[in-house]
């Protein structure tokens, strides 16, 4: 472990995952954990506890503006009642517990720490790369593994639901390009300004 890192952190981070998996399979399933969020919420653990600096950054290029966007997107519902982009929709389900949507606060607390992580570590640029690769891998496996109508990491159509625009394989296409290049290149660029 990184001797920058108070040892109360990880030691709280993975005994809130000890809480959060089980939960989450009973509930979601475990397809669930294939959304880019949840792996950034375990490679994050990993990080605490092995000081790699290269899965952080892999995390934060991958997932962190998409986290500040859902943040917004929660608190601005929360302050004005109103929903602005609906990806934190389900925070507000009556249907759901509110100890179930309370883990999901996560989205709230990974940003922080993995920004924290950055500032103490500073950022990986080889982390654009390896985050590419991992994120075609987990879209690979949720587009030929996952049930359409939960529609993880979007690899079906925008939003919950699946589109029927335009056929599925080439909808799939440009969601593997999308990432890099909407979401990770202006990213990377961003952090290693930031970080470096």
């Amino acid at each position: 472990m990184n001797n920058t890192i108070p040892l109360w952190l990880p030691v709280i981070y993975t005994l809130f995952l000890l809480v959060l998996v089980p939960v989450y399979w009973k509930h979601y399933g475990p397809a669930n954990f294939l959304w880019f969020s949840d792996v950034a919420l375990f490679s994050v653990g990993v990080a605490l506890w092995t000081g790699n600096r290269l899965l952080l950054s892999m995390m934060a290029v991958g997932v962190l503006g998409l986290e500040i966007i859902w943040n917004i997107d929660y608190f601005g519902r929360l302050l004005t009642g109103r929903q602005l982009l609906g990806l934190s929709e389900y925070m507000f389900r009556q249907d759901l517990s509110l100890f179930l949507r309370g883990l999901s606060l996560f989205h709230v607390f990974l940003p922080s720490i993995v920004i924290w992580l950055l500032w103490e570590w500073g950022y990986d640029t080889k982390a654009i790369y390896y985050q590419t690769g991992l994120a075609w891998l987990i879209l690979l496996t949720t587009y030929l593994f996952s049930d359409p109508k939960e529609n993880i990491n979007w690899v079906f159509g925008i939003g919950n639901k699946p589109q029927h625009t335009i056929t599925p394989n080439l909808y799939f296409i440009l969601v593997l390009i999308f990432f890099p290049v909407v979401v990770f290149l202006p990213s990377h660029l961003m952090l290693n300004w930031i970080f470096n």
